[in-house]
């Protein structure tokens, strides 16, 4: 079997190819970008695998004129510039030792050991520079039938890095066939071994947790991930019973902030930028108040709003209503028609705050048509003695 797709074909890959192989070096191009080309889905990043040393990846890649960055050279990484666009080379290796988080590596010239260190079969599958696959575990039939399997002995992959727990519910959510459920064993080994997860830092858990919930459907993979606790121990408190319904609702595959948001749950064990804790505690705010949804626009915006009413139906099982996601939208816009200096100079300080919130709350309730005398007359009737 074989793969042609324009990253591939593309002259700037090839150059790569050529100037490893013109060396005497075997060059393959390994894990994402070979998977999804054989599913047909869309290729990101692409990454090499080599018996070229880093130093000889470098001094190869030099004396043809790429650009050269050494990102991960003391774990065999190389990233090579090739007409703008980088390519992660990684001399073969194999485990020496690991702790649970981070391997001691030796290089080879064995692409079956090199492809035995990995996480899962499927992400175990090379191709050459003429698309022809490499197939050193078996990994292509996984593959074929969506079947997401751990290389080897389940437990053994998880100790040698706890991240591969979600990693197994994140490419079973991404690319396991939802009718064959989670590979037996993988859950199992999970379950047991769950508490490695403690041992993981925050951002590589936050960004696993991403990619999980930006899958087309993670609803199955977060029902299991909740059956064998893993959940609780990653989002303390987290609720996913009504993720199938709000996965129902959304039109097209949902922001992983608006099902964090649905999910609930302690967020702090994730590494979140502050934008993204924003995003996420608006969200949860406006999904769990009793607001109107004219009100929820002026407070949070168009999308937010948007999202929290995904999120409040989904809770309560319920469809969405157009006219209350249009009235959320009209709040979003409305400008409300009270200013400061509408109330001045009788009011100032504190009290004029007070005010100006009183008369807004009274403008938010009517959906905006509450006249601006009677607003006025909101407001006054909230000054203090």
């Amino acid at each position: 079997m074989r793969i042609i797709d324009d990253w591939l074909t593309a002259s700037r890959t090839q150059a790569v190819f050529t100037a490893l192989n013109d060396a005497g070096y075997r060059a393959l191009a390994v894990g994402g970008c070979v998977r999804n080309a054989l599913l047909g889905v869309p290729v990101s990043d692409i990454d090499l695998a080599t018996n070229a040393t880093p130093d000889r990846v470098m001094d190869v890649a030099e004396a043809v004129g790429f650009k050269v960055v050494p990102t991960g050279i003391d774990h065999g990484t190389v990233t090579v510039i090739s007409d703008g666009t980088p390519y992660e080379i990684t001399t073969f290796r194999r485990d020496i030792d690991t702790d649970g988080r981070y391997a001691t590596v030796a290089f080879s010239d064995d692409v079956t050991e090199d492809a035995a260190r990995r996480d899962f079969t499927m992400n175990a599958l090379y191709a050459d520079a003429s698309g022809v696959i490499v197939d050193p575990l078996g990994g292509l039939d996984d593959l074929r039938a969506r079947h997401v399997r751990f290389i080897g002995d389940p437990v053994a992959r998880i100790t040698e890095d706890y991240l591969r727990i979600l990693r197994f519910f994140r490419f079973t959510a991404w690319y396991g066939d939802p009718a064959l459920g989670l590979d037996a064993d993988g859950l199992a080994a999970c379950a047991d071994h769950a508490e490695g997860l403690a041992r993981l830092s925050r951002e590589r858990v936050g960004h696993e947790i991403r990619k999980l919930l930006g899958a087309p459907d993670p609803a199955p993979a977060l029902a299991a991930m909740a059956q064998t606790g893993i959940l609780q121990r990653v989002l303390p408190g987290a609720d996913a019973t009504a993720l199938p319904v709000l996965i129902h609702l959304e039109a097209s595959p949902g922001d992983w902030t608006r099902r964090l948001a649905l999910l609930g749950g302690d967020t702090s064990g994730l590494r979140l930028s502050k934008k993204e804790m924003r995003e996420v505690q608006n969200l949860t705010d406006a999904a769990r108040s009793d607001i109107s949804p004219f009100a929820m626009g002026d407070i949070y915006g168009r999308d937010v709003a948007q999202d929290a009413m995904f999120v409040q139906a989904a809770l309560l099982g319920q469809d969405i209503d157009p006219a209350l996601l249009a009235e959320a939208r009209d709040g979003a816009k409305a400008d409300f028609p009270l200013s400061a200096s509408d109330l001045m100079p009788g009011l100032s300080g504190p009290a004029l705050g007070s005010a100006l919130e009183a008369a807004r709350t009274l403008w938010r309730s009517t959906r905006g048509r509450a006249t601006h005398a009677e607003l006025i007359a909101a407001a006054r009737a909230d000054r203090k003695p």
